[in-house]
């Protein structure tokens, strides 16, 4: 979880897109309505081409193309490229082919909504169909999946849509931004003095609680972007079993590992959610994967230790007023 510690000078909007919390900050109080109502549009264009749990979307029709080559839009071509980027960086920790298997374990609708049924679920292991059974050709706009295969962009669309939409309203409003969606936040344009100062909070308390408590540490963001995955903010139980969000593309399963929760910085959101998922997954020796892959990190073991990798941003001084904005993970 993360607090956003605003600096006076800033402007900020909450509310609720994508089946998460969205925060919208900009360094100039005038500009902040327009920018919302950009905002707004762009995360619906994203919901209507990426959402699993609208029978709708442009994600939801490739399930019935029977392996067929599909034609699809840009957008939804562009979150796809970045997913299949984000699983061979990682090796196929984050895999967007494990659909059918966030179905099999009850998260087959939106998250509040699965939290509600508590009807006993079958746990079978059963590998994903793997990232390179799918083939995007950017050139013709078109995608194709084999049959049986569903894909969830919930380990990249979400930290995608928050790096695209600070880019694009950086550049249209000519001041700082910052956008957070789910926790999982992307900046552009110039920053306040002291830069984006961020309070990484790990998540030991009911997420409405503010602020929450449980370790936590303040970092200065300048650029770039900042996830963090976790396991016990989205958990719900099925029967006698707990589980969580976060899959392991080699069982089909709510991976097994010693983390409560990994926090990276990246040059993009989209690159540091990747790195804190595939972290969880990875289990015992992620943090020296995420040290040769020179990313800084915090990785908060089950037993509370808490581990950084070099580089990790360390705490800024004269942190302003609060205003708490939840860091989540990553799956909606």
């Amino acid at each position: 979880m993360s607090t956003l510690l605003k600096p006076r000078t800033t402007a900020a909007a909450d509310w609720r897109a994508l089946g998460t919390t969205v925060r919208l900050v900009v360094t100039d109080p005038a500009l902040l309505d327009s920018c919302n109502l950009l905002l707004a549009r762009h995360l619906a264009e994203v919901d209507a081409a990426c959402s699993r749990f609208r029978p709708d979307s442009e994600l939801a029709a490739l399930d019935d193309s029977a392996g067929r080559p599909v034609r699809v839009s840009p957008l939804l071509a562009e979150a796809l490229a970045v997913a299949l980027r984000a699983a061979e960086a990682t090796d196929g920790a984050v895999d967007p082919t494990v659909g059918s298997a966030m179905e099999a374990i009850g998260y087959d609708r939106d998250f509040t909504l699965v939290q509600e049924d508590d009807r006993p679920v079958r746990l079978t292991v059963k590998r994903a169909p793997g990232w390179r059974t799918v083939r995007l050709d950017r050139a013709t706009g078109t995608v194709t999946v084999p049959p049986g295969v569903r894909l969830d962009l919930g380990a990249t669309a979400k930290a995608w849509a928050a790096d695209k939409a600070a880019t694009m309203l950086a550049r249209t409003a000519g001041c700082g931004v910052l956008v957070s969606l789910g926790g999982d936040t992307a900046v552009a344009g110039k920053p306040p003095a002291d830069g984006w100062q961020i309070r990484v909070q790990d998540v030991t308390a009911p997420v409405d609680r503010t602020p929450p408590e449980g370790p936590h540490t303040t970092v200065g963001l300048h650029s770039g972007g900042l996830a963090t995955s976790g396991t016990s903010a989205r958990n719900w139980r099925r029967g006698d079993t707990t589980l969580h969000h976060i899959t392991d593309p080699n069982t089909g399963l709510p991976a097994q590992t010693p983390w409560r929760t990994v926090s990276v910085a990246a040059p993009t959101c989209a690159e540091a959610n990747a790195a804190t998922t595939a972290a969880l997954v990875k289990g015992p020796g992620a943090e020296r994967w995420l040290t040769r892959l020179g990313l800084p990190a915090r990785l908060v073991a089950l037993d509370g230790l808490v581990i950084t990798t070099p580089g990790w941003p360390t705490p800024p001084r004269g942190a302003g007023n609060c205003a708490t904005s939840p860091h989540r993970g990553t799956a909606a």
